[in-house]
């Protein structure tokens, strides 16, 4: 997860403006709606929307609009009447991408999907095309930087976590998701700091990715998608060094 680690760091920074906000709350009141609407307003027992209620939380998300959100979706209301939906395709330098989606016409969420890719260097795949290339798991980070590594991999596994190792400047810990909850408050409890905290899909094996170009098209891509406001999440496979990303990242400002 090297890569994506930090693809994120710098996508968040990406986002701190008012209407980058906005678009985030407006794609999370989804999640949450949906969350909801199948599992019902108690997080306690869904798990689904505990998660969604935490990724609310940390993007200071107001608690007024994740209450609403909750209402809408147990008590079927028509916006809440969304369906998700995940694609398959490829990138540049034969990376493999999953894109979750939430929308309320899947014709028009595919065809916008597909022209990105299209136009991204990419194409759209076929159903299962890349999906064995990608476990479902837990997956929590804690800064590298602030505890000592044996304390962190100690309680990590003492958690129920399946590994955690130390990439770059952060612990990456990753677990069963049936476990996913267990593991977080675990962690907590021992006053661990969290950065990302998420049930997601975790690539089997990675694809090495050193040219810039190739790199600059594989995080347009990334980003164009992540940017559909329809799209929850986009999961891919590339692995490029942490200094590349930078430099790309900084070139498209």
């Amino acid at each position: 997860m090297s890569g994506h680690s930090h693809w994120a760091s710098i996508k968040h920074k990406k986002q701190e403006s008012d209407a980058k906000k906005g678009k985030e709350f407006s794609k999370i009141a989804r999640v949450l709606m949906t969350a909801a609407r199948d599992g019902g307003a108690d997080p306690t027992t869904n798990i689904k929307l505990q998660v969604a209620i935490d990724q609310a939380r940390e993007v200071n998300m107001p608690k007024e609009n994740i209450d609403r959100a909750i209402k809408k979706g147990a008590g079927g209301d028509p916006e809440s009447r969304l369906e998700s939906a995940t694609y398959e395709g490829f990138g540049p330098a034969g990376t493999a991408f999953l894109v979750d989606t939430i929308t309320d016409n899947r014709n028009r969420t595919i065809s916008e999907i597909r022209k990105i890719f299209d136009t991204k260097g990419g194409r759209l795949g076929e159903v299962n095309s890349v999906r064995r290339l990608f476990n479902r798991k837990g997956f929590l980070t804690v800064p590298g930087n602030a505890y000592k590594e044996d304390d962190v991999l100690n309680a990590a596994l003492e958690a129920g976590a399946d590994d955690a190792q130390l990439v770059g400047d952060l612990f990456e810990i990753t677990c069963d998701p049936k476990d996913f909850e267990t593991v977080k408050n675990y962690l907590k409890g021992k006053n661990f700091k969290l950065g990302s905290a998420e049930i997601t899909f975790v690539p089997t094996n990675y694809v090495p990715v050193q040219d810039k170009n190739e790199s600059r098209k594989i995080l347009e891509l990334m980003e164009s998608l992540e940017d559909h406001d329809d799209v929850q999440k986009v999961y891919a496979n590339f692995d490029i060094p942490d200094a590349i990303i930078a430099e790309v990242s900084s070139m498209a400002k």
